[in-house]
């Protein structure tokens, strides 16, 4: 059984710790966790029955696995005084922090085995969405472990290079916040068409789970799913010829592009 510890005991960090739990890919007495806030480690410590600590070298003494689950902005200072017994240990460090080049966490580290993740907020859920990056130190293993972490908190899926974690970051690490937008305007377009605000949010809350659980069992694509909606005719061709005429594709690419360009300037500002 692989030991684990998370540095870091927030919402991602609960979130995977209870898929690992509720799945059986750990037991809790495998699992390691330590925070500043020592009411946050005693809740986690009760709620799953794993080992809590307030001090981060107590929780990484024994880890094959680490999981740095802080702030990108306090990544460097949380890792310097681990250096040492990470560099002479060697387990795998994973890291959920955005924008944390594999470089800079060497860097910092010491370790070589380094996978980084792109989590997403559905993970709270158990409905994430995640990319992941090794570096070549990572061994088959240690890659079957970064993914039985991340599964158990939604998918995961291997990129072909670093820079690819830029572009997993435009599509699911900010995707939600688009979807999200979607909802908020077809709610206010449902209220000024006449419906109330409950009735308008219920509708365009269960239409988007409706149509995102389509899609995942479907065995054609989200297009061939559109023009089977779209009679031709009718008001679903309307409303996406509207779409059409406002350049919808052009503006989500625009969005996705910057997205994924201010990933990469802010990988390159917080590894200085």
């Amino acid at each position: 059984m692989t030991q684990i510890a998370f540095i870091g005991g927030g919402n991602m960090a609960t979130s995977i710790i209870g898929g690992l739990i509720k799945q059986g890919e750990s037991k809790p007495d495998m699992i390691h966790v330590s925070d500043p806030n020592a009411d946050q480690v005693q809740q986690l410590s009760e709620q799953f029955g794993i080992h809590g600590h307030s001090d981060n070298q107590q929780a990484i003494a024994s880890a094959d696995v680490v999981i740095m689950a802080v702030k990108p902005q306090v990544m460097k200072a949380v890792l310097a005084p681990l250096k040492d017994t990470l560099s002479q240990r060697q387990p795998m460090l994973l890291s959920i922090a955005a924008g944390i080049s594999l470089t800079s966490l060497q860097s910092w580290s010491g370790c070589e085995a380094i996978v980084r993740c792109m989590p997403n907020t559905p993970s709270l859920l158990g409905l994430g969405a995640s990319g992941l990056f090794a570096t070549d130190k990572v061994s088959i293993d240690q890659r079957n472990i970064a993914d039985a972490l991340l599964r158990a908190v939604g998918i995961s899926v291997w990129v072909q290079n670093e820079a690819e974690l830029d572009a997993v970051t435009a599509v699911s690490g900010s995707g939600p916040a688009y979807y999200f937008l979607l909802m908020e305007a077809m709610i206010e377009a449902g209220k000024k068409l006449g419906l109330s605000e409950e009735t308008a949010t219920q509708l365009t809350q269960q239409t988007a789970l409706g149509a995102g659980k389509m899609a995942m069992e479907a065995d054609v694509s989200a297009a061939e799913l559109r023009r089977r909606v779209t009679s031709p005719g009718g008001t679903t061709e309307r409303a996406i010829q509207t779409f059409e005429a406002a350049h919808l594709r052009d503006i989500v690419e625009a969005a996705l592009t910057a997205a994924s360009d201010r990933a990469a300037e802010l990988s390159k500002q917080l590894g200085d």
